[in-house]
């Protein structure tokens, strides 16, 4: 994967993905909603309720699928300075940010129709608070240096420290008494949702994915030629500095 490290291939690889990506994604995110709107039936308990569901799981998914690929990120930054990596995580951060407030948001209005209440401090809804945190602070921190790398490792370190909160957030339903139902859909026996109603997740659930692929490509080039745009202002400013001092050097006796 080092070959891909090179800026210059990463944005021709990705001016070519990237309008694809986000063409499917919006196939996706659009059939998506029909079959979760018009297709997929009420459930038999939750009503019409349940249609929540097609937004709030996928963002869930996203939230920790996010967090953990920038957490790769930062390792592969610490660990083998790529190049790339390092812009990946930063550019991944706000979006995983995000989706873990759509997740809450979603949770909390969905839980208020369920449960009676916009919020309960159970294990599940805790976890995920954690994140959205988490989320904040890498973003916090790694702006927080006046010098770019210092700051870059700084947020690195956090998001590998803060992977420890996605197997809690996974397990949580297991290891504690909580309002929240176990794993339906990822689970060693099979998924145990119907069909009319795990297909259309599916599909949100890939929708997702393609959007956040494609913004994270959007971001990562935009940070890229910020980049190239202070280096070039930065050996402008150095040219103009030198020819400044070349006079006044040759001046000196």
């Amino acid at each position: 994967m080092h070959r891909f490290a090179n800026p210059a291939r990463f944005m021709r690889l990705s001016a070519a993905i990237m309008p694809w990506c986000a063409a499917l994604a919006a196939v996706l995110l659009g059939l998506g909603l029909y079959l979760a709107l018009f297709v997929a039936p009420p459930d038999y308990q939750q009503g019409e309720d349940v249609r929540i569901m097609f937004i709030h799981v996928p963002a869930a998914w996203m939230a920790s699928f996010v967090y953990a690929l920038m957490a790769l990120a930062s390792a592969v930054a610490i660990i083998w300075r790529h190049p790339l990596a390092d812009i990946a995580a930063q550019s991944a951060a706000p979006l995983g940010a995000g989706f873990t407030l759509l997740c809450l948001v979603t949770g909390s209005l969905w839980g208020e129709r369920m449960w009676g209440t916009w919020w309960v401090w159970d294990a599940r809804l805790t976890s995920v608070l954690v994140l959205f945190f988490l989320y904040l602070g890498y973003i916090a921190l790694v702006n927080a240096f006046d010098e770019p790398g210092r700051g870059a490792r700084a947020g690195a370190i956090l998001a590998l420290v803060g992977v420890v909160n996605l197997p809690i957030i996974k397990f949580s339903v297991d290891w504690w008494n909580t309002l929240h139902q176990p794993a339906s859909v990822f689970r060693l026996g099979g998924p145990t949702i119907a069909p009319s109603m795990l297909w259309p997740l599916l599909v949100m659930a890939l929708g997702f994915m393609l959007f956040f692929a494609a913004l994270l490509m959007v971001r990562m080039r935009t940070a890229l030629i910020a980049a190239k745009v202070r280096a070039l202002r930065l050996a402008e400013v150095e040219r103009h500095a030198a020819a400044v001092l070349t006079p006044r050097q040759a001046a000196l006796p």
